[in-house]
């Protein structure tokens, strides 16, 4: 469809509230909001989910519904800047842990809250920065041919939202169910968080946990990938982790530093996922966003060439309102600026070298996520790959020019949170031009709204990971970090050669043999690399969505089941702000005087709140729609 054929909502002549205090204020909040939940959330089970439409319909209740505006713009700029929390949050908790794990192995001091902050604020800026050129020739020029999902869901949503605010109920809801759960589960500890039951003559155990978020993340997700989430654990719990029981008996196999039956006997089949599993799964992780990555190639080189071409041709002259960006020279700038600082601020560990890298794979992987995003959505962007990439690449070029030890360590992760957190943020900017192109939305102001947001991400992220680090510790059994875990074992392999790579690639030919049988890797990759209580709660919430979309009508599934999603969007915020809270709690050590455990903490009352909790999902994904009408 060309330009002039496309008529958005809010013609381009007609002036409406935008960039308002109100927006402004809301959005601040979102954004602090949504990061500090995903950041819980990605450390948790390493996966975060978009908060763009939640944000969304908040913004709706409360300017329409409470202060009585018609403004859909300012709705838009509340989402635009609340969502630009959750992108940054979502490339830095994938990395930056790192850090804290070197710094517990006594590798290095605890990072500070200005290193995280710098490193995160730079890589949010370049990735909106980068991205900012690309918008005449994917948002503009591709309309209709890029789909933009979430971005048009979310102008969807909001042009829905013209009726009425009622979806913001949902999402309140789901917020304040979950969060009460949440506290009665990890605040009071009444009830346990983990359902365990042994299975003697696999040698395993089947375990699930009772949160909301998890149900949530399956229905958002969906019934497939959740079942290939769960396929994955079902192969490290009841296929390797038996046949390493059986076949390994006295032997004692690096890393572990006892016989493989003492291992079991002493802590069980956890101690055997702990020492092997995660390495398998690691290399089947890395495979799998390697792979994507391979396939997209032609995708990839066609994409940039296409964009450069467009930056160069598609300029446009238009005065329209929205027609405009930030100055492209003030961008230049800026990126110059950022560049320089990355370099020689102190804090930041990175040299020129690691610099040029920055710049290099930051615009073509900017460049390739605001493409993909746009055809197959944020959910299925290869970001976890190009990270892999990346970070292969830095901590070879940098073990070869000398950059060796922990410094060389440092550096290549700060390169590599700087381009995942890029490529994050790109995407991000992506999907909220989409929406505004949509709209009616002045592009400047909204680019001026996602660098507030980042700026306003990058300030608190690093209190909330130092927040974090101090109640649980990364790695622990509270707070997993995957993704930061991997990304550790591929630095410090590559560095010295420490992984047990037998492990690493019989995790590599299990992704090869899926991959050979058409099925998507990641997924499954990360249900293997995971504890197997994260996916067998991930698939309940996988199946009600599968029973909600059955009991619909097509009709019903192409508008969206709104109230399932909405309530489940909801519900992980709900839960990822009291694990912020309990974490101040722990921090303060009030945790320890509002701990009743020794009262109905038993694996019944476990799983009576795990089915309240699957009843409470139905009901709003089934019955929910009706409501919300």
């Amino acid at each position: 469809m060309k330009k002039e054929e496309f008529k958005p909502y809010i013609p381009p002549e007609k002036i409406t509230p935008e960039f308002t205090a109100t927006s402004l204020i809301m959005g601040i909040l979102l954004a602090i909001i949504f990061g500090a939940a995903n950041a819980y959330l990605g450390l948790r089970v390493g996966m975060t989910v978009s908060a763009s439409i939640p944000a969304a319909v908040i913004s709706m209740g409360v300017i329409r519904v409470i202060m009585k505006k018609d403004s859909i713009l300012e709705s838009n700029m509340v989402q635009t800047i609340g969502s630009a929390g959750e992108s940054l949050a979502a490339g830095a908790i994938f990395t930056l842990p790192v850090l804290f794990l070197w710094a517990e192995d006594g590798l290095m001091d605890t990072p500070g809250i200005l290193t995280i902050g710098l490193i995160a604020l730079c890589g949010g800026v370049l990735g909106v920065l980068f991205m900012v050129p690309l918008r005449n020739a994917l948002i503009v020029k591709e309309h209709g041919v890029l789909p933009y999902p979430e971005g048009t869901a979310c102008a969807e949503v909001l042009l829905a939202g013209e009726e009425g605010g009622a979806s913001a109920k949902t999402v309140f809801l789901g917020m304040g169910l979950a969060a009460l759960f949440k506290f009665i589960v990890d605040g009071f500890k009444i009830i346990p968080g983990v359902i365990t039951a042994p299975i003697k003559a696999l040698k395993t155990e089947f375990s699930a946990e009772v949160y909301p978020a998890l149900i949530g993340v399956g229905y958002i997700c969906g019934i497939k990938i959740s079942s290939y989430m769960f396929a994955g654990g079902i192969i490290g719990w009841f296929v390797l982790i038996p046949a390493i029981i059986t076949f390994g008996g006295e032997t004692i196999l690096y890393p572990g530093t006892d016989t493989i039956s003492n291992m079991y006997a002493t802590n069980g089949a956890n101690a055997i996922w702990g020492s092997y599993i995660r390495y398998i799964g690691a290399g089947a992780v890395a495979t799998g966003g390697i792979i994507s990555l391979i396939k997209s190639l032609p995708l990839i080189v066609r994409t940039f060439a296409d964009a450069i071409k467009g930056m160069r041709n598609g300029k446009s002259n238009s005065m329209l309102r929205t027609d405009r960006d930030l100055d492209m020279k003030l961008i230049l700038g800026a990126i110059l600026v950022m560049i320089v600082a990355i370099w020689l601020l102190p804090v930041i560990p990175v040299t020129f070298l690691g610099a040029i890298i920055i710049v290099v794979f930051g615009f073509f992987f900017a460049t390739v996520s605001s493409r993909m995003v746009g055809l197959v959505g944020s959910s299925n962007n290869p970001v976890s790959g190009m990270a892999i990439a990346t970070l292969l690449v830095a901590t070879i070029v940098l073990k070869a020019s000398g950059d060796t030890g922990i410094h060389g360590m440092q550096g290549a992760i700060a390169i590599g949170s700087i381009i995942c957190i890029v490529a994050a943020m790109a995407g991000d900017t992506s999907q909220d031009l989409k929406t505004g192109y949509i709209l009616g939305a002045t592009p400047k102001k909204q680019q001026i709204g996602e660098l507030i947001g980042t700026a306003v991400s990058a300030v608190t992220i690093g209190g909330v990971l130092m927040l974090l680090n101090s109640a649980w510790k990364f790695g622990s059994e509270q707070l997993s970090a995957p993704q930061a875990s991997l990304m550790k074992m591929i630095i410090e392999g590559v560095m010295d050669g420490n992984l047990p790579w037998a492990l690493v690639f019989i995790g590599v030919f299990i992704a090869l043999v899926i991959e050979i049988l058409g099925i998507p890797v990641l997924p499954v990759a990360i249900g293997l690399y995971l504890p197997l209580e994260l996916s067998s709660t991930i698939i309940i919430g996988g199946i009600i969505r599968w029973f909600a979309d059955k009991k619909q009508t097509n009709k019903a599934k192409n508008e969206d089941a709104s109230g399932g999603i909405l309530f489940c969007s909801g519900m992980i915020a709900g839960e990822g702000l009291v694990g912020i809270l309990l974490a101040i709690f722990a921090v303060l050590n009030i945790a320890d005087k509002i701990d009743f455990s020794s009262y109905l903490n038993t694996s019944l009352v476990g799983g009576i709140v795990l089915m309240i909790i699957m009843i409470l999902c139905v009901w709003k994904a089934a019955v929910g729609k009706s409501e919300n009408k």
